[in-house]
């Protein structure tokens, strides 16, 4: 697609695969990954490790008062890969536990928390060629993104990736448990005060409950190109 570079921003509810999506569209452009999703999970895991959250009570003040000893990076492992670093430390596996999905939601409604990642997944984003996917992406992190997506799914299709993303990594749940967990984020998602999760007003939605990985990813790739040509041509 030659020299020219743009910004991708894709949000969508949890489970719909937009972080697939976003990891395999940036391998086909030759553009940096990068899962804005997994930033809210490092810091929800140091809540967790430094006893801010107590059951379902969250001590705001003392984690804002710790945001500045919170590192996050994301380093690449192997040709395509990038993963979460916590203060240095590869948490990748870890973050995509069960205890940290529990609590990620509430954690990612901190005005203060947010403010803190958004200023980094900015710093990212400066200089385009990036795919970053989230909930507040297209709307707060790059409102000028050339191209956005909303990925969307049924919520059955969206219990049963869950369920296969689990079992995959050796975790036991079940469908009733899955099926709570993603309606309670998604309302949270989208009720929340600062940022909440919404499909901007020039993003393309993509309902994939009927596509294959193959068809959503060669649908992207085509809005790429033209967003791409559309730039060139100006």
């Amino acid at each position: 697609m030659g020299n020219h570079k743009i910004t991708i921003a894709i949000d969508g509810y949890s489970a719909c695969g937009k972080s697939t999506l976003a990891r395999e569209l940036a391998t086909r452009l030759d553009y940096t990954f990068i899962d804005s999703g997994a930033m809210y999970r490092g810091v929800t895991l140091f809540a967790l490790r430094n006893n801010i959250i107590q059951g379902e009570a969250i001590d705001q003040k003392k984690l804002i008062e710790l945001l500045p000893s919170i590192s996050i990076s994301f380093k690449k492992v192997g040709d395509t890969f990038r993963h979460l670093h916590l203060n240095n430390e590869d948490v990748e596996q870890e973050i995509r536990n069960k205890p940290v999905s529990d609590h990620v939601s509430p954690i990612a409604e901190i005005k203060e928390v947010r403010k803190f990642l958004v200023d980094q997944q900015q710093k990212m984003g400066r200089l385009g060629g990036i795919v970053m996917d989230g909930r507040d992406i297209g709307t707060v992190v790059f409102p000028n993104a050339e191209l956005k997506i909303f990925v969307t799914a049924n919520i059955e299709v969206r219990v049963q990736r869950r369920l296969d993303e689990l079992k995959s990594k050796g975790i036991d749940s079940n469908a009733n448990e899955v099926r709570d967990n993603l309606t309670q984020r998604d309302y949270i998602d989208s009720t929340r005060a600062e940022s909440p999760l919404r499909k901007a007003d020039d993003a393309v939605e993509i309902d994939n409950s009927d596509l294959t990985r193959e068809q959503q990813l060669n649908l992207a790739l085509e809005l790429a190109q033209e967003r791409l040509n559309s730039l060139i041509k100006s």
